[in-house]
């Protein structure tokens, strides 16, 4: 397979299924509804394109936030070389350009005998109806055992105050102090990020401090995304600065003393960075349908991103379980696939048997050089799941300034597609 790596990474934010055509439905009398629980990149983009390619479809999307922090480009807010305003995006086109209805509420019970989701709005209980519901609600994390505190001991991998509270335990640390950090077993969200982040953090301290150390606590066995580039980071970049130790699930935090217990021993920081396992967003555990053999995540039709347990419930982006990669550009790919096949159930017919979803992903390694990893994945009939296109993976040569460049136009990109 012969392509431009650099014109597919260019329509990666775009393109990653630009084979879907607007399919308008014919005018009805009563439209139906769909329901979207959660705003980031899965449900923005799946509400987005009901409306734009589904025409008379109500859709209806509700997240306890009146805006999205991007996990996309945070850990640059944590080193802060961003600002916070670079990774927060509004709902203000989806409601005014595409007519989505947009509500600040948290969605607490989902009640599929009746097709409804119990919601509360501004400190009232609302029972919303649907014909279709959607849900994207990230992930919810496993706490570890001992005396942890996220308030003492940030995760900072939802974005938002976790974010800055880490990005100032950062700021404050003087020479010679040590971040410890620790990587989730993997699956987990976005799989470079921790150790994007590992690079961040050992770049600007090693440019802004003197003598100071990082210590990578991985439960994994090994680099879960970009190894080569991360292994050069690693063992070369920051040699001497930055420890990666692998196999070392945590077993308990002490947040107070900043301590952290893991198979491979006992570590304690100056700072503490602990990211936590994760599992499936708890409106999808509350409703039955974290159902891999895991309990964690949710078991999907890759056709359409539905449940086999209640076909009208389609679930989207962290929270499901076929396979691919837990980031904000494949959810915004598989709500493309799920959104045509809800509005192609709406006309009578059948799902895309053959869809493609796409992604790329792009790491700062140090403050002016990012690495990239892309992969596609392809429906195989045989297995009725979601095959790698082994062609189309791949991850940089070495890092670069190109990359870096590369690696903003992509933020927007997929930015503008989820959100505008």
């Amino acid at each position: 397979m012969n392509f431009n790596r650099r014109d597919f990474l260019k329509g990666l934010g775009l393109a990653s299924t630009a084979w879907m055509l607007p399919r308008q439905l014919s005018a009805q009398s009563a439209p139906p509804h769909v329901i979207v629980i959660g705003g980031g990149f899965g449900g923005a983009t799946v509400a987005k394109y009901l409306k734009l390619w589904g025409g008379n479809i109500n859709v209806t999307l509700i997240d306890r936030n009146a805006q999205h922090y991007a996990c996309i480009l945070s850990n640059l807010v944590v080193t802060g070389a961003l600002s916070m305003s670079r990774i927060t995006l509004d709902y203000g086109t989806l409601k005014s350009k595409r007519g989505v209805n947009v509500i600040q509420g948290e969605a607490l019970e989902v009640d599929p005998a009746n097709r409804r989701v119990n919601v509360l709005v501004n400190g009232q209980y609302s029972a919303y109806p649907y014909d279709k519901l959607v849900l994207a609600p990230g992930i919810e994390f496993i706490p570890p055992d001992g005396n942890y505190r996220e308030d003492l001991t940030p995760h900072a991998w939802k974005a938002g105050p976790q974010t800055l509270l880490l990005k100032q335990m950062l700021s404050s640390m003087s020479s010679k102090q040590t971040f410890v950090m620790t990587i989730p077993k993997s699956p987990y969200r976005c799989p470079p990020g921790p150790y994007e982040r590992a690079c961040a953090v050992a770049d600007v301290l090693k440019r802004r401090k003197t003598g100071c150390k990082v210590v990578v606590l991985d439960a994994n066995p090994s680099i879960q995304a970009e190894p080569h580039n991360f292994g050069i980071a690693f063992n070369d970049t920051y040699k001497g600065m930055l420890t990666y130790i692998p196999n070392a699930g945590v077993l308990s935090v002490d947040s107070k003393t900043k301590t952290v217990t893991t198979a491979a021993g006992k570590f304690t920081g100056h700072v503490l960075n602990v990211i936590p396992n994760q599992r499936a967003g708890q409106i999808v555990t509350a409703a039955g349908l974290a159902n891999d053999p895991t309990g964690r995540w949710s078991l999907v039709n890759p056709l359409s991103y539905a449940s086999p347990i209640h076909p009208d419930i389609h679930i989207l982006g962290d929270s499901q379980a076929t396979g691919q990669p837990k980031s904000g550009h494949m959810a915004n790919a598989q709500a493309k696939v799920c959104a045509d096949a809800i509005i192609r159930s709406f006309r009578g017919e059948a799902p895309d048997p053959n869809p493609v979803t796409s992604s790329a992903c792009f790491s700062p390694i140090t403050s002016s050089k990012a690495s990239w990893l892309t992969a596609s994945f392809q429906y195989d009939p045989g297995t009725k799941s979601m095959k790698r296109v082994e062609a189309s993976f791949a991850e940089a040569s070495s890092a670069t300034s190109d990359g870096m460049q590369q690696m903003f136009q992509w933020a927007d990109n997929i930015f503008a597609d989820s959100f505008k």
